[in-house]
């Protein structure tokens, strides 16, 4: 039995019978738990029915819900996508969930830009850019870079070609067809090359060496014989990548096929990519299970949150089970995908071996990753146990590290690193301008960073980085700085752990600080390694930002001392040229054909650098 809050009773009794999406918040206003229904109030309601006989990992989720908000929806497929994008935008700690989606890299054409770009990103938004992958590693996404700027001259710079008047090295080496100084005569033939790169990036490399044959043997009777080369040269390149390709199947539909192999904890996916019948990649990915550990759960949310991030889909999806809401997916990733999208599960034949492959290979994977990781989680736990036997804490998952920066009181700063699970987490790290002071103040600062964390800490509406709760808080300081920290927590009513870093006359790592009270770590070698890794790592991020805005500060205060050249035409000289060097290198043609620079402008910054060699 469970005893039920009044606020959970009341919100239970008003739950509507109908479709919709619940969000289940815990005592601090995180959300813990997304989840979707076609029936909200007998959903909702059978988490606090017959609590001793739900999961260990479900009870856990129950007994920390402090409050439940729902959105009613149409119908159940409405459902399953806000759901989708909810998981993915919060990573409630409960939910299925693809291990720090944010680590995946994906290859983007720029369609925004008027000549695009063939780019690495993170990070996918509903924009007009085209999106592929995601890719597991970066180092396959760099490979498929490299070859594809081989291949094709398209650019690599993301300056502003309006305003560019010389191109740059690639253009002289053949690289780049210069569409920032030739834009009216390349147009028509940089599309085309970015065509043929989707086409590439979508699989279908065989479709797109024919095409180039064709138009090889077309150059060659012409007597274009430079032409018939270079196609030539690219065509190498192209089957190159697709020389070991296995074949698995008759040129047809793209198909993915889509194997999972569970562990305790974690289930591994791999996807198998069939284009034109030819087995031409595999991924693998790492998936926490949340609460929801069956089949049909940990499909759904994985085609979701992997398919509704890229902009290609295949024709055809393999999977091994049918699952509750497969038509209601399918529906959603066609939508998404802008063509009819299939969701098959074979009884025989090669689509049932090659499903069998992919489980072999997913296993391999999982096991694989078990180990590594496996090692990796023992090392960190002897390391905390280590800590511990210094100093009373609980349990650390995630740790937070400070440390202030300035120059004389100048361009102070302040950073947070992050580390969860004994590994850094960069996608958290923040960065901190001070605004309360101008002054060498380390304290002030220090108690400014703290409080607008911590008022981030306690905002429901605070992005998902910012709402995450450390267990720990570490700080490049001594005693005066984890007095302020405890000041700043107090006053927002929080008890969270705070250790100082502190160094010797040698600046090198001596012990902790805790309670004003000093532990030294002389004799704790891993416990030392890891404290020292986490005060350089902290230390070098404050001093990198501090050197950004000192360097950036240094150019505008150089500007501000030329007559003429106020606010409006400094913004407009760093946009155009970038840095100082490429403003001082500039001819007075250059300058006077930046809009708003008249030559009386131009001439001041040219005297300017003249007589400040």
């Amino acid at each position: 039995m469970i005893n039920i809050k009044p606020n959970i009773e009341e919100i239970l009794a008003k739950l509507p019978a109908t479709p919709g999406v619940y969000l289940m918040k815990d005592a601090y206003g995180r959300i813990i738990y997304v989840g979707k229904s076609k029936h909200l109030k007998n959903r909702v309601s059978s988490y606090f029915k017959g609590f001793n006989g739900h999961s260990p990992k479900t009870q856990t989720l129950v007994v920390n819900i402090d409050d439940i908000e729902y959105i009613i929806t149409d119908t159940e497929e409405e459902a399953l996508a806000l759901e989708s994008n909810l998981i993915k935008r919060h990573r409630p700690k409960f939910n299925v969930l693809l291990k720090d989606d944010k680590q995946y890299p994906y290859i983007m054409i720029t369609y925004e830009d008027e000549f695009p770009r063939v780019v690495k990103t993170r990070k996918v938004k509903n924009d007009r850019n085209k999106y592929f992958g995601p890719y597991s590693s970066n180092f396959a996404v760099n490979e498929t870079l490299e070859i594809l700027h081989k291949i094709f001259p398209i650019r690599k710079c993301n300056r502003d070609l309006s305003r560019v008047k010389r191109p740059c090295l690639n253009y002289h080496i053949h690289r780049c067809i210069g569409p920032c100084v030739h834009a009216d005569e390349v147009r028509e033939s940089y599309r085309e090359l970015i065509r043929e790169i989707e086409v590439f990036l979508k699989g279908n490399q065989r479709s797109l060496i024919k095409a180039m044959k064709e138009e090889m043997q077309a150059a060659s009777e012409a007597l274009a014989f430079e032409k018939a080369l270079a196609l030539r040269d690219k065509i190498a390149a192209l089957e190159s990548l697709t020389i070991e390709q296995k074949v698995v199947n008759a040129p047809g539909i793209d198909q993915d096929l889509i194997g999972l192999v569970e562990g305790d904890q974690e289930v591994a996916v791999t996807v198998f990519f069939v284009r034109e019948g030819k087995l031409i990649d595999r991924q693998n990915f790492i998936l926490d299970k949340g609460i929801d550990s069956d089949y049909g759960e940990i499909i759904r949310n994985f085609l979701l949150q992997y398919y509704t991030g890229t902009s290609y889909l295949p024709r055809e999806i393999i999977l091994e089970e049918t699952f509750p809401e497969m038509e209601a997916v399918t529906r959603i990733l066609s939508k998404t995908g802008g063509r009819s999208v299939m969701i098959t599960v074979p009884k025989q034949g090669n689509k049932k071996k090659l499903l069998g492959l992919v489980k072999v290979n997913g296993k391999d994977y999982l096991d694989k990753y078990l180990q590594q990781h496996r090692g990796k989680e023992e090392k960190y736990r002897r390391i905390i146990d280590e800590l511990k036997g210094l100093i009373p804490i609980g349990p650390v998952e995630r740790i937070e590290a400070y440390d202030i920066s300035n120059l004389y009181g100048i361009y102070n700063v302040g950073t947070m690193v992050v580390y969860e699970n004994g590994q850094k987490k960069k996608n958290d790290y923040r960065k901190f301008k001070i605004k309360s002071h101008q002054k060498i103040d380390d304290y002030a600062s220090m108690r400014e960073v703290l409080d607008r964390r911590f008022s981030r800490l306690i905002d429901e509406y605070s992005e998902a980085s910012f709402s995450r709760w450390p267990n720990l808080i570490l700080l490049d300081g001594g005693k005066g700085q984890v007095s302020v920290v405890e000041e700043v927590m107090a006053s927002y009513g929080l008890e969270i752990p705070v250790i100082g870093m502190v160094k010797d006359d040698f600046h090198r790592t001596r012990g902790l600080i805790h309670k004003q009270r000093e532990y030294p770590l002389s004799e704790s070698r891993e416990l030392y390694a890891f404290i020292y890794e986490i005060q350089e790592e902290v230390h070098r991020f404050a001093i990198d930002y501090h050197k950004t805005l000192r360097v950036k500060g240094m150019t505008e205060s150089f500007l501000d001392e030329i007559q003429g050249v106020g606010k409006v035409k400094k913004t407009i000289l760093l946009k155009h040229f970038e840095n100082l060097a490429a403003i001082k290198k500039a001819t007075l043609e250059e300058l006077t054909a930046i809009p708003k620079i008249d030559e009386r402008t131009a001439r001041n910054i040219k005297n300017y650098f003249e007589k400040n060699q």
